[in-house]
């Protein structure tokens, strides 16, 4: 009897019954692979040889969900205040950017109270051993295990009883009785589900590390997000020193906390403070740059916007952004064309987020704004200023949440200006030092600027 045979998306993972060139779900080309679908045997006994019991919920407790703290207190931030026992989380990002190093640098500090396995696929007993040496990774506790089989890392889990099991990658292992190759749809999604059974029925903290596509997301089908408890991006230009680590999901704490670290030879370094960090190097009085403060979860991060505009080389102005949304970006160049009487469109226009930052809030309109116009009349900016606010379409300033946290932040780094929304000057705290410029509308920011009124 012939095998049943469907057909994957390597891309999304959408399944289909029959073979074409282009993905219905995602749209992707040339990313349809058939693999067979036969039934794989789990070694679990039938739903009907046990009794299963529903609990009341105000019944259950809650002591044993504990968390414990991982050693890198800004790992431990965007986890929500620290790992928690019996979860699954994955680890993504480009190759190269520190997700392994991030890995085997925590199991320093778990091997103080727990039993660390790290599982590797992609690296030598000896190789882990090279690399922990260069990272100063030492530990009792600290079991390492060079595999891809499935069925080995299971019962090598089953002798050493770990409390924490590192898996690196995913995309590595693989099932001997699933019939397609490692880091297929099926394999990574076969194994990560046995991984998450392991996690939830021993209690084991289970760490995986996933590999990105082309687009930035973790390869493989998308059910694998949906089939773990939380879902770190670690993001970053890997010939820059500095990486940001983002949740994108967490059913234990906050998915808009940020962490940020500065690679080093010797490992990760954590970076306490990075508004500090974002604005090192800063040039004093020049055009075409502005400060803002953007909310990356509980915490305020001051960033740098700098824009360029140059006359037009071609009939078509060129249009680029690099951590700033491109069609927010085009729309604000509208604005300040419509409202503020700036003849951007004759030019090219570039805006840039310093230090890999990726600006997602609309509270940076109003530094863009300033910044471009800064850059288009040739005007400096006054090194001590800072703009927060939101911009709209008939270029009114609205006003922006937790806008005390944000100026506490600007006013503790130094700076003693900053343009906010009128509307809401009243209601804010006055704080010392700190000079609010409140303005109605983008052309009010505008002749600030021009007057010169901003300089002291």
């Amino acid at each position: 009897m012939k095998a049943k045979t469907v057909f994957f998306c390597t891309e999304c993972g959408n399944e289909t019954p029959k073979w074409s060139g282009r993905c219905p779900a995602c749209g992707a080309w040339n990313t349809i692979v058939e693999q067979t679908d036969k039934p794989v045997k789990s070694g679990r006994k039938s739903v009907f040889s046990t009794t299963v019991k529903a609990e009341r919920i105000t019944e259950l407790s809650t002591s044993d969900e504990i968390r414990f703290l991982t050693g890198m207190g800004e790992l431990d931030r965007v986890l929500g205040g620290g790992a928690v026992k019996g979860s699954l989380v994955l680890v993504g990002g480009a190759p190269g950017i520190g997700k392994s190093t991030l890995m085997l640098q925590i199991c320093k500090k778990l091997g103080e109270f727990s039993k660390v396995l790290y599982v590797s696929g992609e690296e030598s007993t000896r190789q882990l051993k090279l690399r922990a040496q260069r990272l100063r990774v030492e530990s009792e506790n600290l079991y390492v295990l060079s595999e891809t089989c499935l069925g080995n890392v299971m019962e090598c889990v089953r002798e050493e009883k770990p409390d924490v099991l590192i898996v690196d990658s995913i995309q590595t292992l693989y099932n001997e009785e699933v019939d397609s190759p490692a880091g297929g749809v099926g394999q990574v999604k076969d194994c990560t589900m046995a991984l998450m059974q392991l996690a939830k029925g021993q209690g084991i903290t289970v760490f995986v590390i996933g590999h990105v596509n082309k687009e930035g997301s973790i390869a493989g089908p998308k059910v694998l997000e949906h089939m773990v408890d939380c879902v770190l991006y670690f993001e970053g230009d890997q010939h820059m020193t500095y990486r940001i680590l983002r949740a994108a999901k967490n059913r234990f704490g906050a998915t808009n906390e940020i962490g940020v670290f500065e690679m080093m030879d010797w490992g990760l370094k954590e970076v306490e403070n990075p508004s500090e960090m974002l604005l090192s190097g800063r040039p004093k009085d020049a055009p075409g740059t502005c400060v803002t403060c953007a909310m990356e979860g509980a915490r305020p991060v001051l960033a740098e916007v700098q824009a360029l505009i140059a006359p037009a080389s071609a009939a078509n102005p060129r249009r680029m952004s690099n951590g700033f949304d491109y069609n927010r970006f085009a729309m604000l160049l509208a604005v300040l064309e419509k409202r503020g009487n700036l003849k951007v469109s004759q030019c090219d226009a570039y805006l840039n987020i310093i230090g890999g930052l990726t600006l997602e809030e609309p509270a940076a309109d109003l530094s863009a704004v300033v910044a471009i116009a800064s850059s288009y009349l040739d005007k400096p900016v006054p090194s001590h200023m800072a703009a927060i606010g939101e911009v709209g379409l008939s270029g009114e300033i609205r006003s922006i949440n937790h806008m005390e946290q944000r100026l506490s932040e600007v006013q503790r780094l130094g700076f003693t200006q900053c343009i906010v929304p009128e509307h809401r000057v009243k209601e804010m705290k006055e704080l010392p030092h700190l000079e609010l410029l409140p303005v109605q509308n983008v052309a009010q920011a505008l002749q600030l600027l021009v007057q010169g009124k901003l300089m002291k």
